[in-house]
């Protein structure tokens, strides 16, 4: 006879009618043991005493499908994708076949006949698979850094962003600070906490953000470096970035793992705040890094001292740029317009460059040759303009620094039509001429003066006269 193709649920039936065929077993228990009615079982038991196991497979099996496309759909379908489809995915490429062609072909089908023809690749086949990268020998000889914007007050707080620095040898936390989102003055504070403590590295190793890299080559201004850089820089420290999240996945780890072990220590501690969770820190890195921290290849310590005054650094971490000084000592920075003091020392700037100072506390410094100079402020208004560039890691910020400024603003009562177009309703009353009536009440209302001393007049008049 030949093998006989067979399921699983068709094997134990046989098994079944076969106990049944030798007593062993009665139809009723057998149509339970199959979850089929009695009915059914005795239907199945005919079928195995005339044909055997064989008479218990399904009838359609072996059979095209009723509901087969045939070859010639397949042919058109592939042509046409071939044609003017080859880029699209099967989902886009079915609903194009049907709109443009009137042919119906579900997305399954046409995945399967594209991956057959070589136009389709799934999301497994199309898979990467990235070297690992050995970790450096050295502490402090290469620190990966990234900001992680995150829920990590949960629903007690705003969402924030964590910067983080990990050194790549010991998998050593060396820097966390909260802050509101990813930027050059929150890279400033954990950079000079960690040069405090630690020493200067031989290198970062972060990400293409616009912080660390210039996006645009042909860029003007800025030496071709970014303010991060230029402070690294003067602080000989080098900056590289990965060509992947791949590439630096020892902080991306390190970020998974906060999110999910900081925030129940921030729950715990009934933490809500960002001052409350940077003050939290210090004890958190310590237990965090007796518990994670590996030993480096190598015992060398690579941190260089830091070689700087605190006054030094905090120049050298601050965001600067040049201004142009106008005739009337004035310079506009950040949406401000600024009035230089008028001195011995700013008369001979005007139509010359001079460097603004801004440091992470908020404060404005304006030099020439390293000498501060007097200045006001002109202008306070700042304000984020319509159709302003927000880049996506500071938007966050940006909307609730806006939502800040709208909660302060009045809301405007809107006119109607009529009051934009300046219509006064008129008072309601009588329409039309006046009669003698209303005019004398009016003027009696007009003069009530001369209304009482007719009324006295009267009243003396009208008064009997007395007898002689």
């Amino acid at each position: 006879m030949g093998w006989v193709e067979m399921s699983e649920r068709e094997l134990r039936r046989a098994e079944v009618l076969a106990a049944v065929s030798a007593g062993r077993l009665t139809m009723t228990a057998a149509a339970e043991f199959m979850g089929v009615t009695r009915r059914q079982a005795h239907r199945l038991a005919r079928q195995f005493a005339d044909h055997g196991a064989a008479g218990l497979r399904h009838g359609a099996r072996g059979r095209p499908s009723n509901r087969l496309l045939g070859p010639h759909v397949r042919q058109m379908a592939i042509a046409y994708v071939t044609e003017r489809y080859r880029d699209f995915g099967p989902t886009f490429a079915s609903q194009m076949l049907l709109e443009r062609h009137s042919l119906r072909v579900s997305r399954e089908t046409l995945s399967k006949w594209m991956s057959e023809e070589g136009l389709w690749l799934s999301r497994k086949q199309r898979r990467h698979f990235h070297q690992p990268r050995v970790r450096r020998d050295h502490f402090g000889e290469l620190v990966q850094i990234d900001g992680s914007e995150h829920h990590w007050f949960e629903d007690r707080g705003p969402r924030c962003t964590l910067i983080v620095f990990i050194d790549d040898a010991a998998s050593r936390l060396v820097g966390l600070r909260f802050v509101l989102s990813e930027s050059a003055f929150a890279y400033f504070e954990t950079l000079k906490s960690y040069l405090m403590s630690q020493g200067r590295p031989l290198a970062f190793y972060s990400d293409k953000h616009s912080i660390f890299r210039v996006s645009k080559p042909q860029a003007q201004g800025g030496q071709g470096m970014t303010q991060f850089g230029r402070a690294l820089s003067e602080l000989g420290i080098e900056i590289l970035c990965a060509n992947s999240s791949q590439a630096k996945g020892r902080v991306e780890r390190v970020n998974r793992t906060l999110q999910d072990r900081l925030v129940k220590e921030l729950r715990l501690e009934h933490i809500s705040t960002i001052n409350e969770a940077n003050a939290y820190l210090s004890a958190f890195v310590s237990r965090f890094n007796e518990r994670f921290a590996t030993a480096p290849a190598r015992t060398d310590d690579l941190h260089r001292p830091l070689e700087r005054a605190p006054a030094q650094l905090d120049t050298i971490l601050a965001w600067r740029e040049q201004r142009h000084v106008t005739q009337q000592l004035a310079l506009s920075y950040n949406g401000k317009r600024i009035i230089l003091d008028e001195t011995p020392l700013t008369a001979p700037l005007v139509g010359k460059y001079i460097e603004t100072y801004e440091f992470p506390d908020g404060r404005l410094e304006l030099r020439w040759k390293g000498l501060s100079l007097p200045y006001r402020v002109f202008d306070k208004k700042q304000r984020v303009t319509h159709t302003a560039i927000v880049e996506n890691k500071r938007l966050s910020e940006a909307l609730a620094w806006v939502k800040a400024r709208q909660d302060e603003i009045k809301p405007v009562q809107p006119k109607t039509n009529s009051e934009a177009l300046g219509y006064v309703p008129r008072p309601r009353g009588r329409r039309g001429r006046t009669s003698f009536v209303d005019r004398h009440i009016a003027t009696k209302n007009a003069n009530p003066t001369a209304s009482a001393g007719a009324a006295a007049k009267r009243d003396v008049s009208a008064a009997p006269a007395e007898a002689p």
